[in-house]
């Protein structure tokens, strides 16, 4: 289930920012359309909280936590929100057209952006769970690192060669080639 949901997750943030005031048809009120679908998803994180509240008084939880597990808690939850935030911010630069080395105009693509983010945090979960253990580099075995090097080329390749909406549109049926 995280799978699926976290799968589609960047696919329905981009939609919904797609569909803010300003950005079809663009007006400067578009800059903002990115951070208004975080507030939403702000918004679901707090329903997703009360669900979790009935969640564990069915359980019959006594609601007990001491300081340290809600800090480390808290901190886990900023890393996440910041994680979700930043993520807007880049879907939010990927579907902005940028300028090309050769001068022309090209969208870079905001389907790219979940692939970089999918393949390298496992790496970066790799290497903190490494050192949060102290286990450091010399615990690796050959398998362990062919999968983060298989991660970083996964990622890289999806999102490099992720299919765009540039492409030139094709004849209309029955016209001629161009030439």
């Amino acid at each position: 289930m995280t799978v699926l949901f976290w799968g589609v997750y960047g696919v329905l943030l981009h939609m919904g920012r797609g569909f803010m005031p300003g950005v079809t048809p663009p007006s400067p009120e578009g800059a903002n359309a990115g951070l208004k679908a975080f507030l939403m998803v702000c918004g679901a994180y707090a329903i997703t909280g009360i669900i979790s509240i009935a969640v564990l008084k069915a359980r019959g939880s006594a609601f007990t936590f001491t300081s340290t597990s809600i800090s480390w808690s808290l901190v886990a939850g900023l890393a996440g929100a910041l994680g979700a935030f930043t993520l807007v911010l880049a879907l939010g630069a990927a579907a902005t057209p940028v300028k090309m080395g050769g001068g022309g105009l090209g969208a870079a693509a905001a389907f790219a952006v979940m692939p970089i983010v999918f393949g390298g945090a496992p790496i970066v979960n790799a290497i903190v769970n490494m050192l949060k253990q102290g286990s450091g580099f010399k615990s690796l075995s050959l398998p362990f690192v062919l999968g983060i090097i298989l991660a970083a080329c996964g990622g890289f390749l999806v999102a490099k060669f992720a299919p765009t909406n540039t492409a030139p549109a094709s004849a209309a049926p029955g016209a001629p080639p161009a030439h």
